[in-house]
């Protein structure tokens, strides 16, 4: 009868071989079949990860993902990966793109609710900000509800219904609503007084009890202009943005910050967004011209 070290070593040992299919042969497909060679080059990134090799495993799943973008495996195994190497901000932003594709998915509800605790603890209430920008995926690539039972879809529209949540992950109720609101107003009140630090403060607060305001998001966002934070002035109008894709403050702060940036594309593409809402807002195209200027 063999010792347990012995299992383990047989065990090893057939992990390594089986490893060692994949190692030569996913750099060497061409491009003949993309899906495969994504196959090959996430299998090996799971036996990687499976090492302890978490640096190898991210390359080879971002390799799978140039193939094959938005496949679950290799994104959960990249998640995982950054997760072990505590990139936090990664990882949670590969746990959100698989739940983009399938809301089901257990392994990363339970890795977005890791992510938010350590993100929340390392970076502070204002964490969202710090993230990288999450990917959009298309509806094509979106698990359909084609083959999912109609109780899910029942299941599915109540969650919907409940999702105003905070960062913090409980449910938004009509008090916290209530809160932010206040919250809110006190900021407003701060930036009259041109305080903009303390503004910034309440804003966060206020967020963290209700996220779904665009208004609040913008506001903080002139804060952050007013203290020369432009990078944090553009998360926050692009937050705003995507809750009101008509909020004409955030694109014109936004086209601010940008131009502060010298990012001044940008900058212009924004003001032409607004000025299609607004075509005779007077500080946009004075905002215009000095941006073209700056281009000369």
């Amino acid at each position: 009868m063999m010792r347990r070290s012995q299992v383990h070593t047989v065990l090893g040992a057939e992990h390594s071989r089986w490893r060692e299919l994949f190692i030569p042969r996913a750099p060497r497909q061409s491009c003949s079949n993309p899906e495969e060679e994504s196959i090959l080059f996430s299998n090996r990134a799971a036996c990687h990860l499976k090492d302890g090799n978490c640096r190898d495993c991210i390359k080879d799943c971002t390799s799978a993902l140039a193939l094959m973008p938005f496949s679950m495996k290799p994104l959960l195994r990249r998640a995982s990966a950054y997760e072990a190497l505590e990139k936090y901000p990664l990882a949670y932003v590969d746990y959100r793109t698989v739940l983009q594709i399938d809301d089901r998915v257990a392994s990363a509800l339970d890795g977005i609710s890791r992510m938010t605790r350590a993100l929340v603890d390392s970076l502070g209430p204002e964490w969202r900000l710090k993230l990288p920008s999450i990917p959009l995926v298309p509806v094509t690539a979106q698990k359909r509800w084609d083959s999912v039972p109609l109780e899910y879809h029942k299941e599915k529209a109540k969650r919907k219904f409940r999702e105003t949540t905070t960062s913090k992950g409980r449910v938004s109720s009509a008090g916290d609503v209530e809160r932010a609101r206040v919250l809110k107003e006190e900021g407003n009140e701060l930036v009259k007084k041109g305080n903009h630090k303390k503004a910034i403060e309440k804003y966060s607060e206020s967020l963290s009890f209700s996220d779904m305001e665009s208004a609040t998001y913008s506001n903080r966002a002139l804060c952050h202009l007013a203290l020369k934070q432009y990078k944090e002035a553009v998360r926050d109008c692009t937050e705003a943005l995507r809750r009101d894709g008509k909020n004409v403050k955030a694109l014109y702060r936004r086209a601010q910050a940008y131009k502060a940036l010298k990012d001044y594309k940008s900058s212009l593409a924004d003001i032409s967004s607004l000025l299609q809402l607004e075509p005779r807002n007077g500080p946009a195209r004075r905002l215009q011209q000095e941006v073209k200027q700056s281009l000369n």
